[in-house]
């Protein structure tokens, strides 16, 4: 690729978004109250010198203050999967809050249990609890798992996503050892004090490292998203599945972001065993909330154990976890919009998304792959994809990228600004994709002059 080249093509965008959007250019100039302009430090993560600034969602489009409209393909980082605002999550969040009153009145509702069992009809795992936040989901699980094993260390992949938990900051290092996340701001202590790491599909090496015995838990994606997708190998996740019980470590299965495989995630699409499972994001409609499922055996020994505090200062919980607002939130998604049929119609078109994407790389000769794990689909600048998530963290290309996702939002085209993935909601269209399509292909031909 002419590296020069597309320095310019860059430069042309960027000076084309700024054209474009001179409101939301001036809201973040006036921002100076909040810390790094934004509401959330993150939200400089875009590509352009500034972002754009929201103005309405509905479904599968937003708006920003200019009076653009796009086809959004982030969904708010999986947040929105549900697409934004769905009628029928914004009934049931106007009926709680504004008719039947008491967002959080720290007494349970009936929707929770109604919330728990269809986790467990999705998921397979007997028992639930709710946070506001799959990040707090696990916090608390880890906590859970120590208590229960006795042991100090949880294992993570490397470059997995789990939130800000600081067990999970840690990557696999050139020795092959452990060693801090680049960009960890702040950490309380060496990582490695706390934590283990091996990569992703290599079971050898996380055998190496559960052998110490010290591991309570291995804290997992069943394929890692947020650094990029990375599809598990033949018979990787049953590995997993042995390695932990032949050294009496808990799985812990996070499927906030792999929720996209199907309506029970990985862990039914694959027929996965967890534990403990995690999830947050999407099962609330754009309404803040998490859950953690424990299975029944687990859940048994956890409040069989007298000496546990788990009620009050066992540092399990928050004031406004579980809050009614939530939980009717999550049943109105669950019940109604992320249902079986919706998830069989994201899929189709995230097939559809990927095998355009297919058709550019192809149309060039692009050394360039594409994943897909169920409604989510994702470009990577690398060919064959990157089966560890430190292949998939070597093989970005922040420059390219920042070029894609600009030519692609200046003609209408949102993708998630930490990568180049794109998600389905029940309101994405095949007209939505095949324009994609088009502009993807237009803006190759522009890097191929």
């Amino acid at each position: 690729m002419d590296r020069t080249r597309l320095q310019d093509l860059l430069a042309r965008e960027s000076a084309e978004a700024e054209r474009l959007n001179p409101r939301s250019k001036a809201a973040y100039a006036r921002a100076e109250h909040l810390f790094g302009r934004v509401p959330m430090t993150w939200m400089n993560k875009t590509a352009g010198a500034f972002p754009r600034y929201l103005d309405t969602a509905r479904g599968a489009r937003v708006t920003d203050i200019d009076g653009h409209e796009y086809i959004d393909f982030s969904l708010g980082d999986t947040g929105a999967m549900a697409g934004h605002s769905p009628a029928v999550v914004a009934e049931a969040v106007q009926r709680r809050f504004a008719e039947q009153g008491g967002a959080t009145a720290m007494l349970p509702t009936e929707d929770a249990e109604w919330v728990g069992a269809e986790l467990t009809r999705r998921f397979g795992l007997a028992r639930w609890s709710f946070s506001l936040t799959a990040t707090d989901a696990n916090r608390w699980a880890i906590r859970l798992a120590r208590a229960v094993t006795d042991r100090p260390k949880i294992l993570v992949n490397s470059y997995s996503y789990h939130g800000s938990v600081d067990e999970s900051l840690i990557v696999v290092g050139p020795d092959g050892h452990g060693t801090a996340r680049p960009g960890n701001v702040g950490a309380p202590c060496d990582v490695t004090l706390t934590s283990r790491v091996a990569e992703f599909n290599d079971p050898a090496q996380l055998e190496r490292e559960l052998a110490h015995g010290d591991v309570a838990a291995v804290l997992m994606e069943p394929a890692l998203t947020n650094i990029g997708i990375v599809l598990p190998e033949p018979g990787y996740l049953a590995a997993v599945r042995e390695l932990t019980r032949k050294y009496g470590t808990l799985l812990i299965i996070d499927e906030t972001h792999t929720f996209s495989a199907g309506p029970g995630g990985c862990t039914a699409a694959w027929d996965l065993e967890p534990d403990l499972l995690t999830i947050g994001k999407a099962i609330g409609g754009g309404i803040p909330a998490g859950a953690y499922g424990l299975s029944a055996e687990l859940a048994d020994r956890l409040l069989g154990r007298a000496d546990l505090d788990l009620v009050d200062m066992g540092g399990v919980g928050g004031t406004l976890a579980g809050n009614a607002l939530s939980v009717a939130a999550m049943r109105a998604t669950l019940e109604h919009v992320l249902t079986d049929e919706a998830f069989a119609h994201m899929a189709k078109l995230s097939e559809r998304f990927a095998a355009g994407v297919q058709e550019g790389i192809d149309a060039h000769a692009l050394p360039w792959t594409v994943s897909r794990l169920g409604a989510r689909s994702e470009y990577r600048f690398a060919s064959p994809g990157p089966r560890t998530g430190t292949e998939s963290e070597a093989a970005g290309d922040p420059e390219l990228e920042d070029f894609l996702h600009l030519y692609l939002a200046n003609r209408g085209i949102l993708l998630t600004p930490f990568h180049s993935m794109a998600l389905m909601c029940p309101d994405t269209t095949e007209q939505d994709v095949d324009t994609h399509t088009r502009v993807f292909a237009e803006a190759l031909a522009e890097l191929a002059v």
